[in-house]
């Protein structure tokens, strides 16, 4: 089967701007895409509104599921729908051994709250429990195309990807875009002694061909969260890179806490890469 990009499609409001965005992201290699939906039913604490709730939340499915067909006939690029109504690891594992997606792709709405709980409940668990790359996409994005500035930032400590990571290579490589590592300076070493170290574990990790081009940013004085941020507005970058070790998440820099206060702030979507164990 040919690979695919997976996109979990349960909040109506960002699917489909996620679905354009993955589209776009996938068109250069062709690559199809699977709109999940999981049909996730509320507890309901009053039986005797059993039947009219269910009724409206039936209703209301429908609905969501038709609007999610037409989008995929909308979209560039070969799209399916596929329903579920489990439990959504189980359900995203069903989806990943069906599709075999090289990465998944989940759509970011303004709601702060929901945007914690999805981070707790949903991609976090996702993503180790798949162990593949995870694509947030939040509302405030720009229109859908592939990245032209790209910004990886990296914590200054050697990682290698998972086999996972490394099967983006292609994908990579057809975006032709233009590479910038961001290393935000915490340590108080001496200037431009981690940047470098930064520059070269991006470099040996083989995330992008040997002859890539790569520039390095730095930031000092500012907490990470906001150094990120603030280099991704510098670049201009239109994709941010965020490596994630498997025993913190995000390495002791770019720890949970971290990761949740960029992806409150980014305006473009981030791509969480697992590292090898």
């Amino acid at each position: 089967m040919n690979p695919s990009l997976l996109v979990l499609a349960n909040l109506p409001e960002a699917a489909a701007h996620t679905a354009r965005y993955a589209a776009a992201l996938g068109q250069p290699l062709g690559l199809r895409l699977a709109l999940l939906h999981c049909y996730l039913y509320p507890a309901l604490l009053e039986p005797a509104l059993v039947e009219a709730v269910a009724e409206q939340l039936d209703r209301n499915e429908a609905e969501t599921m038709a609007a999610l067909h037409a989008l995929a006939r909308r979209l560039p690029v070969p799209a399916e729908v596929a329903e579920a109504g489990g439990l959504l690891e189980d359900d995203v594992a069903t989806a990943i051994r069906r599709y075999q997606p090289l990465l998944l792709a989940m759509g970011l709405g303004p709601n702060q709250g929901l945007l914690d709980e999805l981070l707790r409940g949903q991609v976090l668990p996702v993503l180790r429990a798949t162990g593949r790359p995870v694509l947030l996409v939040p509302a405030a994005a720009t229109a859908p195309a592939p990245p032209r500035r790209v910004l990886v930032a990296a914590d200054g400590e050697p990682f290698a990807l998972a086999a996972s990571s490394r099967a983006l290579d292609e994908l990579v490589k057809s975006w032709a875009a233009e590479y910038t590592v961001a290393h935000i300076d915490l340590s108080g070493e001496l200037p431009g002694t981690k940047g470098p170290r930064a520059l070269a574990d991006v470099r040996a990790s083989k995330l992008l061909p040997p002859a890539t081009p790569l520039a390095l940013y730095e930031v000092a004085g500012q907490a990470p969260a906001a150094g990120v941020l603030q280099a991704a507005a510098d670049t201009q970058a239109d994709l941010l890179v965020l490596i994630a070790r498997p025993r913190s998440f995000l390495g002791a820099l770019f720890h949970r806490s971290v990761t949740a206060e960029v992806l409150r702030h980014a305006p473009l979507p981030v791509l969480l890469l697992p590292a090898a164990g």
